[in-house]
């Protein structure tokens, strides 16, 4: 399905801002409400439009340090990437997980309260992940951009 120039519109209103109302959305893009929601459902029946989230400043709650793990696994074992996966996804404080292909094989983003609990996640949980190989962790120091539309 290709969006059209009005579902393209509907999309760059909704993604400047997601908290929008249906009427309000449709004021914005020069449509009905009526016409607005049936473009919505359209968009998500066909999967353009995958669902809205909360978007959290995980810094606003306490949780001053993120790091992203980037990891190189030891593929002898055909379920390596499976059981790693499958392994990550129990540490709470891991907010994203991310698999590429080239020297990386899987990313975790983590969040932790200080450089402490950071310590005590890497050693007690991170370590103990499944055929690990190799693990270079990023700091992150600032966030420039993020989340912002592309051209619709």
């Amino acid at each position: 399905m290709s969006a059209d120039d009005t579902d393209r519109r509907i999309l760059r209103h909704l993604l400047a801002d997601p908290m929008l109302s249906t009427a309000d959305l449709a004021g914005r893009a020069g449509v009905t409400t009526a016409t607005c929601w049936r473009r919505l459902e359209r968009l998500r029946s066909e999967g353009i439009l995958r669902g809205q989230e909360a978007v959290i400043d995980w810094r606003a709650l306490g949780y001053g340090v993120e790091v992203s793990l980037r990891f190189t696994l030891d593929k002898t074992d055909p379920r390596a990437f499976d059981d790693f996966i499958a392994a990550a996804r129990e540490v709470p404080e891991v907010i994203g997980i991310e698999t590429f292909l080239g020297r990386v094989d899987v990313r975790l983003n983590v969040i932790a309260r200080d450089m402490a609990q950071y310590q005590e996640i890497y050693r007690r949980r991170i370590l103990t992940l499944p055929h690990i190989a190799d693990i270079e962790a990023l700091m992150l120091i600032a966030t420039i951009k993020e989340a912002e539309s592309l051209p619709l």
